[in-house]
């Protein structure tokens, strides 16, 4: 094990333990090194942060040589959310597109080959999976990262998820405790309040986690979110009722908590984030998670300065950070262990593609005839939801063009959108791309302008099939992942 900087006492080193901090760059500057031999003992990766798989592996490299236990986390769950493959587009489908499948054992083998790809690039914990059930389809957050709306299938799959991921070493983080699932509001941008009555919520937001933890899931992520049949106070990542009380005594968990990220505005917007992280350790998370924002040492410097202030005003006992830094070090030992005994000898290198065809639906009123010259693409694009972010490609259009060499394609959204790519296509054939129609109005009434004006059109619904399917050729995705659009693009070109 790597030995710790001298004159940095434990107090310090247990703050600075419990951090999972991010930063800038695809090599470690000097500062995050410097934290990791003062006690830092995680580090969290965003796309920022990744070029290529041997970049990667490179920059795991230089951690681990300042700190030989550190614990490299990521946030990729696949799908449409990828740090891995941000720059492209997935290789893998998302949950929605596994729980319209609905075969646990190829939920596995897709969690299996990711861990794999991860582990190969040194990355050792993952935020994921999401094991929220998606009961209210408006939810602007989680909607395709979501197995499904029935907690029955949400269970079984998170927990085959969390095998499939911790058979190839890497640490599942099993995400948002207790279910943001049921939210009209993206946690990102303020607080999300949920009203069910605490039999419901038991019945069918916590039935995931119980499964996840019998899996053995080795962290568990807590979400920005106020549920008062829990704690009409506090959100669940600052709630002692529901972390402490609910999470590790009703439910048995004794593995790491982890925060969602603290920047995000339902914490710092409410709480600020140096005096939201000591609330929360107090609350019973053991880890912090910090960086999709803000990424600097200045961070770091003042959330270990506010940690050791606390314990030292009495406001957070000392032997609660102490023991939040410990299941730190010990899920780092756990991730040696897994890494050593994993066998990851056969690659499932086609597993995503096979997955996304699998979950594929189509919906004709008649016999449909495969495109065979080049059609236009109209991307109804609406504003992606931060944890998806906007430089991930989505869509049909790079397949097709593949496949049908000179197609063209355009994005519109507004009112005006159906007339704008009415325009644009000309005399081609449309192929008319949406995302959660069921949620924008603005969408729903460009398919109606372009259907009236062109029947023939193709729709393909990469979002929540929520809308009824209509058009000459429906194609449901259950996600905007690259291979969901190379499915999709298959059957519309008939290769």
């Amino acid at each position: 094990m790597t030995t710790l900087a001298s004159g940095t006492d434990t107090l310090t080193r247990d703050a600075l333990t419990v951090l999972q901090p991010g930063f800038a760059g695809t090599s470690a500057p000097d500062w995050l090194l410097r934290r990791l031999g003062e006690g830092l003992a995680s580090v969290g990766l965003f796309g920022r942060n990744i070029a290529s798989p041997e970049q990667l592996a490179a920059l795991t490299a230089q951690l681990r040589t300042e700190r030989d236990d550190v614990l490299v986390a990521i946030d990729e769950e696949g799908g449409d959310v990828t740090r891995l493959e941000v720059r492209t587009g997935s290789s893998f489908p998302g949950n929605h597109a596994l729980g319209a499948v609905d075969d646990t054992d190829l939920t596995r083998q897709v969690a299996f080959e990711l861990g794999r790809r991860l582990a190969a690039c040194g990355v050792d914990f993952n935020w994921a999976p999401s094991a929220d059930v998606n009961s209210n389809p408006g939810n602007p957050v989680i909607g395709v990262r979501s197995f499904g709306a029935d907690p029955d299938l949400v269970a079984r799959h998170t927990a085959a998820y969390v095998g499939g991921l911790q058979a190839a070493g890497v640490a599942a983080c099993t995400k948002h405790f207790p279910g943001h699932g049921d939210t009209a509001v993206d946690s990102h941008l303020a607080m999300p309040r949920i009203a069910v009555d605490p039999a419901v919520l038991a019945e069918r937001e916590l039935a995931p986690f119980r499964a996840a933890i019998a899996a053995g899931s080795r962290a568990v992520m807590s979400a920005h979110i106020l549920v008062p049949a829990l704690d009409p106070e506090h959100p669940a990542t600052l709630s002692r009722r529901i972390l402490t009380d609910l999470l590790r005594g009703e439910l048995g968990y004794d593995g790491l908590i982890v925060t969602d990220g603290m920047e995000m505005r339902a914490i710092a917007g409410t709480y600020g984030i140096e005096h939201g992280s000591v609330l929360a350790v107090a609350a019973g998370a053991d880890a912090i998670c910090v960086g999709g924002g803000l990424a600097d040492d200045e961070t770091v410097r003042r959330l270990r300065d506010a940690l050791v202030a606390a314990v030292r005003s009495g406001d957070l006992p000392e032997e609660r950070l102490a023991d939040a830094a410990q299941r730190v070090r010990a899920l780092a030992r756990w991730t040696a262990s897994a890494a050593a005994s994993a066998d990851r000898s056969s690659a499932l290198t086609d597993i995503g593609l096979v997955a996304a065809r699998r979950a594929l639906r189509r919906t004709a009123d008649a016999p449909f005839t495969p495109l065979t010259d080049a059609p236009y693409v109209a991307a109804l694009t609406p504003v992606a939801n931060i944890a998806v972010g906007d430089e991930t490609p989505w869509g049909v259009a790079a397949e097709l063009a593949r496949l049908l060499p000179g197609t063209e394609t355009g994005s519109f959204a507004g009112e005006d959108a159906g007339h704008a790519a009415l325009i644009a296509a000309g005399e081609r054939r449309i192929v008319a791309v949406v995302r959660d129609e069921h949620r924008h109005p603005w969408m729903t009434a460009a398919l109606d302008t372009l259907l009236a004006a062109r029947p023939d059109t193709v729709v393909v619904e990469m979002g929540v099939p929520q809308a009824p399917p209509r058009g000459a050729l429906h194609l449901a995705t259950h996600g905007a992942a690259r291979v969901c659009g190379r499915a999709a693009a298959e059957v519309i070109a008939g290769a």
